[in-house]
C-alpha cells in the first residue's frame, strides 16, 4: 500500500484496487461479493509466520457462477499450497 501526504501534511493511504486471482480482472470498490483469503506460511511447529503468506482474491462474478471453490483449488495448487486436489480434466 502506498502512502501520500494530503494538503495538511498528514500521511494517508492511497487506494489500490485488487485483481481477481482467477480471472485477472479488476475488483472494483462496488464488488461487495468479492472475497480475499490469506493463507499463512507456517514454521516447523505449525505456527503462522507473521507477515508471510499467500493472498487469493476472488471477484463476485466468479462466486456468482459457483466457480470459486474450483478457482481457489486451482490457484492454491499452482502456488504449491495444495497437492493432489485439483487436476484439469475435460
Amino acid at each position: 500500500m502506498l502512502s501520500i501526504q494530503n494538503d495538511k501534511g498528514v500521511l494517508v493511504d492511497l487506494y489500490i484496487p485488487r485483481h481477481c486471482s482467477a480471472t485477472g480482472r479488476l475488483i472494483t470498490a462496488n464488488d461487495h461479493a468479492s472475497i480475499q483469503i490469506q493463507v499463512a506460511d507456517v514454521d516447523a511447529d505449525g505456527k503462522a509466520i507473521k507477515g508471510q503468506g499467500q493472498t487469493i482474491a476472488i471477484c463476485g462474478r466468479i462466486r456468482a457462477q459457483g466457480d470459486s471453490d474450483d478457482s481457489i483449488n486451482r490457484i492454491a495448487t499452482k502456488q504449491g499450497l495444495l497437492k493432489n486436489v485439483w487436476s484439469y480434466t475435460r
